[in-house]
């Protein structure tokens, strides 16, 4: 368990925290490109990191990202008109481009240099893999982007989906890092449909050890977490999950089968926006592909498709239906996302209580990444930048569901993990 000082410090991430400060070191995905669909669209309203903020495309297709409320007398953007550049308040007509400056002024005499003294609230924003990207932090410490590989990939080969969830960001990060979770949380009674409801995962539907041990490496871009289940007499069944800094994940799949990618970004402390990813490497994703995500059984849970809330949620009790947890499956619930947002959203409430857990050998996961995250703020603290912000290893970092024989080390399974250039 964690002492309640250490508790808040993952779990608090306003300006000036010390875990808001190291999120504000990385690009985070704010975002969907096609959220903003073209050049001098409908801005969008955003909340990160505790900051009201406005999205919008501009003219010339760069997106900028303002903070929400104009510097005159408080307007709010959202109401702006998105013209000629820029990003136009309708209180009194001061517009602002993507760089943040007040590029006219209209309210005031022609000859008065007044605009040129008014700087908004901006931040630098990228686009890869259908995701608009900001970075929020210190600009002398700003590091290239991230090159995830479904970053690099053909627009194709790449699908991209966000959701709010409303609980502190941590309990879905260390979510993602549980396996052994999956024997229950996700169990099917029937692993066809298992199978059905999320590609590349065959083995663990057959997998009959639900006690898996786990062994976890330090990485040079976050921890490569491996939980390792018997098979039979001389195999073991591996699942390599990769964490990434500041709370990206790699969940495992079979080799060639779709890959996903998740993200956890703090809004404030009690409500987060996840975004997953699935992508493949060497081919499109076919009609077929789409039409398994779009089940909302797998890793994607459905979504009202202008709030990006989710269709199961608290005030339905997240579609729960007893008569299937009897006979269906180990929750009566209809996706493998769905599942985890019901258990995430109430861990003690919306920020969980560390202090009051009883942790087993089965959270090996859980515990290393607290400590990956604690040296990571104590070091930012004590002005040493994160390492991972130079790493160049994440393009080609992949996870791994697979059989190997008993003689093969953890550290040969994690080395398989990264595919030869």
């Amino acid at each position: 368990m964690l002492s309640k000082e250490e508790n808040e410090m993952l779990c608090r991430t306003a300006p000036g925290t010390p875990m808001g400060e190291l999120f504000r070191r990385f690009w985070l995905p704010v975002a969907l490109s096609r959220e903003l669909p073209k050049p001098d669209c409908a801005p969008v309203r955003l909340r990160i990191l505790y900051e009201d903020l406005i999205a919008f495309r501009d003219t010339n297709g760069k997106v900028g990202l303002l903070a929400r409320y104009c510097p005159h007398r408080g307007a709010s953007l959202f109401f702006g008109r998105n013209e000629g550049g820029g990003l136009r308040c309708v209180y009194h007509g001061w517009k602002f481009d993507v760089t943040g400056a007040c590029v006219d002024m209209p309210n005031e005499p022609a000859e008065c240099s007044f605009k040129h003294k008014i700087h908004q609230i901006a931040y630098p924003t990228c686009e890869a893999g259908g995701v608009i990207w900001a970075y929020m932090g210190p600009q002398a410490s700003m590091p290239e982007m991230p090159r995830l590989e479904w970053t690099l990939v053909p627009q194709s080969h790449v699908y991209a989906h966000k959701r709010f969830q409303h609980c502190n960001y941590l309990q879905n990060l260390e979510g993602e890092v549980d396996s052994s979770h999956v024997s229950f949380l996700h169990r099917e009674f029937r692993p066809e449909k298992f199978n059905a409801a999320i590609a590349g995962q065959t083995l663990l539907a057959s997998a009959k050890d639900s006690a898996p041990k786990f062994l976890v490496e330090d990485t040079e871009y976050g921890l490569a977490i491996g939980a390792r289940r018997n098979w039979d007499g001389e195999q073991y069944y591996w699942r390599l999950t990769q964490f990434l800094m500041p709370s990206f994940t790699l969940i495992p799949s079979e080799a060639g089968s779709p890959i996903n990618f998740t993200a956890a970004v703090p809004l404030d402390d009690t409500t987060m926006v996840g975004f997953t990813v699935t992508w493949l490497p060497d081919r499109a994703l076919n009609e077929d592909d789409i039409r398994t995500i779009e089940t909302w059984t797998g890793a994607y849970a459905e979504v009202d498709p202008n709030t990006f809330e989710p269709v199961a949620n608290r005030q339905n009790d997240y579609l729960l239906n007893r008569e299937k947890q009897r006979n269906e499956n180990f929750t009566g619930m209809r996706g493998i996302r769905e599942e985890d947002i019901a258990i995430q959203e109430d861990q003690y409430g919306p920020i969980a209580d560390r202090t009051k857990e009883h942790l087993g050998s089965s959270d090996a996961g859980v515990i290393a990444l607290r400590r990956r995250l604690l040296k990571s703020v104590r070091d930012l603290q004590a002005g040493r930048e994160p390492p991972e912000l130079h790493c160049g290893a994440t393009d080609r970092v992949h996870p791994t569901a697979s059989l190997a024989h008993r003689e093969i080390s953890f550290e040969e399974v994690t080395r398989s993990a990264i595919p030869a250039v």
